[in-house]
């Protein structure tokens, strides 16, 4: 059985010190369980529920903290891009580039990606069925990349609601290529505080659970210090001093099924 992979961090680069504290304290886990360990954080989040969320240092900033800490720690990178431009200078930086589910139909975008060469995940867009992925995965192989992850984040159907078919994780499996659970963001209400989105970090590890009995062959977590604190997804995100104890049990579950 190869190594189980974890893509992991907080939301946004709130600061430097903050990324790096994270990433370490998350590296040792990691390794402590014999994971396949991405760190993962944001330098800009263009999605942000209303013009004066915070979004992040932006790019040039966020990529030299990016390197930073995979210099310093030696660890794999994974973040974000939003705009084609964005995708050949995170990639300076990133192992594992992220799309994000509003934007997984992006032609331009997914093929400014893939042809960095680096593993993509494709978040599934929560307006998408799980099948529809097989378009999303065309425009990436005819762009010369088959390091291909595909994501499940939950379906959304109106009214701050997000819900998670388990069935799609075994559907998408059906491609070929690996498939990530995003705990975090599927217990997400997005816009349900009016300015900011909401969220039930409750239910992140029954999903994880599920998720990984299903087939998922990674997890995503968004893990930070002090969650009601974050300046992004803080109601969803995992403390980091319960985060071990979460990734023991659910692994219990991957090591079963396998």
């Amino acid at each position: 059985m190869g190594k189980f992979t974890l893509i992991a961090g907080p939301c946004v680069i709130e600061s430097e010190e903050n990324a790096i504290h994270i990433a370490r304290e998350v590296k040792g886990i990691a390794e402590r369980l014999d994971l396949d360990y991405y760190f993962k954080a944001s330098f800009d989040k263009a999605n942000r529920t209303s013009i004066s969320s915070y979004r992040g240092p932006g790019i040039e900033e966020g990529i030299r903290i990016l390197k930073n800490i995979k210099k310093t720690l030696n660890l794999k990178i994974c973040t974000d891009v939003h705009e084609p431009w964005q995708a050949a200078e995170a990639a300076e930086a990133a192992d594992l580039l992220q799309i994000p589910a509003f934007l997984c139909r992006q032609t331009d975008l997914l093929t400014a990606a893939a042809r960095t060469g680096k593993m993509i995940n494709v978040k599934k867009a929560q307006f998408l069925a799980p099948w529809d992925m097989e378009n999303v995965i065309r425009k990436i192989e005819e762009a010369g990349n088959r390091n291909i992850m595909l994501c499940e984040r939950g379906t959304a159907f109106g009214y701050n609601t997000l819900v998670v078919d388990m069935t799609g994780i075994v559907e998408m499996k059906k491609f070929g290529y690996p498939v990530v659970m995003d705990a975090t963001h599927s217990v997400q209400k997005p816009g349900g505080k009016g300015m900011v989105s909401g969220g039930n970090r409750t239910y992140v590890e029954p999903l994880a659970r599920a998720a990984v009995a299903a087939g998922a062959d990674a997890l995503f977590f968004e893990v930070h210090p002090d969650p009601e604190a974050a300046l992004s997804d803080g109601p969803n995100m995992i403390r980091l001093d319960e985060f071990e104890a979460l990734l023991e049990r659910v692994i219990r579950v991957y090591e079963a099924v396998h």
